[in-house]
């Protein structure tokens, strides 16, 4: 049997993924990254013995599973986000952009954690003990058992945590931690990856949740090493637009739950609120209806939300047609206005065009591509969209519509606020009923829909009809899309 060498090892590798090379390079040729790549050092290369385990193995079918068990936080919204609450042991790192409301969250958190009986110790490494103290006040997060340390070395926040003993341990921020064993100023990469090796090993042993708070770059990941992702549980992002008080929380990475959940947070003067209920938060209330507005329901995991989409279709200024979106996918735009000049005869090609949702929601499913081709059409024609209307379906380059999943309890959803008319794809209710007094259009094309929901809003509107394919705007307005929808493609939740 051959013997493993033991000679000198050298090289470059990069301190955000791995990457090894023979020679040094300004560029990671894995991750891209500017500036990660540093010399391993000529470390030997030893073989490591085994030992005899402290505790043998055992079946997993006789693993008590009763100390993993998730333990709420006291915000709903964040246990929905979380899997059901937070694990003993188990580390989350939470990240955002400054002033989101990280450590306010997290300071509520703790504080319900130890009215609830338990220690909590919270680690400042950004503020003063005092200007910790000033913001719990505030928000009314004081508790006997709620212990506060303002430290920003690792060894003295270890050892804080070996004389609290709690059960549950906040660190705000990691990024503000540093090492005396390790060379570099705090937050850089090796320092963040000794200071949350060491977090995440005491938790792990001492059976206590942390949850570190973590900074974000100029392009909105989380600072710091990729490693850090990759050795933590659970992963939260912070969303939200700095004007707007609304605050999404979504599971990036959850090793105890989903990862397409989403919390809705309020952020006011008094701390951070949860919404249990946000339908109609991403609504415009207004007397009457605009050109270039459509609602459509998206899914956030097993919550339905109801938000608005806004375009604005105007001539173009110059050579070139502008494309801004916020709140949206800028290439699904492209996609659906190309889809909507050559398949539905709308004539986008030349038109500046501006989207946006409504209360700072970001929307990434396709089953909001046909409200915002709705949308993008009422702006064009300068034709309002008829009142109580929602559309939710997928836009194919083929001009065709697919079904999308969940559609019932969209629908029911929508109809609880007080929708009553829905835009759908064909066949997307053929295991179910619509809802009680909701009237459901099934159309097969994106032409079809625009020339159902138009002719409706003219009738409304006290316009004439919309006339044949290339009038308007329209393509197919006046055969059988619009027919086939005043008949057999509407399903109707009053109808027994």
């Amino acid at each position: 049997m051959a013997k493993k060498s033991s000679g000198t090892r050298s090289g470059y590798r990069c301190a955000e993924c791995g990457w090894t090379t023979v020679k040094w390079v300004g560029r990671c040729g894995e991750c891209q990254a500017w500036g990660t790549v540093t010399e391993i050092g000529g470390q030997t290369a030893v073989r490591t013995t085994a030992v005899s385990p402290a505790r043998a193995a055992v079946p997993i079918a006789e693993v008590d599973a009763q100390t993993a068990q998730a333990r709420s936080t006291g915000v709903g919204e964040f246990d929905r986000v979380l899997g059901g609450g937070i694990v003993p042991g188990a580390v989350v790192l939470m990240a955002g952009e400054p002033g989101i409301g990280k450590s306010t969250l997290a300071l509520d958190v703790a504080a319900r954690a130890a009215r609830g009986g338990e220690s909590v110790l919270y680690v400042s490494g950004e503020e003063s003990a005092a200007q910790v103290k000033l913001r719990a006040e505030r928000i009314g997060a004081l508790a006997d058992t709620l212990y506060l340390a303002a430290e920003t070395d690792l060894a003295t926040v270890l050892g804080q945590v070996e004389q609290a003993d709690p059960s549950l341990v906040v660190v705000d921020s990691v990024q503000t931690i540093a090492s005396a064993d390790v060379e570099g100023a705090p937050g850089n990469v090796s320092q963040v990856r000794e200071v949350a090796s060491a977090l995440i090993q005491a938790a792990k042993s001492r059976g206590t949740a942390a949850v570190l708070i973590g900074q974000v770059t100029k392009d909105g990941s989380i600072a710091g090493p990729r490693v850090l992702e990759h050795l933590v549980d659970v992963v939260v992002q912070f969303e939200g637009e700095r004007h707007s008080r609304l605050r999404l929380v979504r599971a990036v990475k959850n090793r105890f739950g989903p990862t397409d959940e989403v919390g809705c947070f309020d952020l006011g003067d008094s701390g951070i609120t949860e919404l249990p209920d946000p339908s109609g938060l991403f609504l415009t209330s207004r007397d009457r209806p605009v050109p270039g507005t459509c609602v459509t329901v998206t899914l956030e995991g097993r919550r339905p939300l109801v938000a608005e989409l806004q375009a604005l279709v105007s001539d173009s200024q110059g050579g070139s047609p502008r494309r801004t979106t916020s709140g949206l996918d800028s290439s699904r735009l492209a996609m659906v206005m190309a889809v909507l000049e050559q398949r539905a005869g709308v004539p986008l090609g030349k038109q500046d065009c501006y989207a946006s949702t409504v209360g700072g929601v970001r929307l990434g499913e396709p089953a909001a591509d046909l409200a915002l081709a709705l949308a993008l059409t009422s702006s064009m024609l300068d034709l309002a969209l008829p009142v109580g209307t929602i559309a939710v379906g997928e836009v194919g380059l083929a001009g065709d519509l697919r079904p999308v999943t969940g559609l019932p309890r969209r629908l029911a959803e929508a109809a609880r606020i007080g929708f009553t008319e829905a835009v759908v794809p064909t066949g997307s209710l053929s295991e179910g009923r619509p809802p009680s007094g909701m009237r459901v259009h099934e159309v097969a094309t994106l032409a079809e829909a625009a020339a159902t929901v138009m002719t409706v809003a003219r009738a409304s509107a006290g316009h004439d009809g919309v006339a044949g394919a290339g009038h308007d705007g329209v393509a197919g307005a006046g055969h059988d899309g619009v027919s086939s929808a005043d008949h057999d493609g509407v399903k109707n939740g009053d109808q027994p």
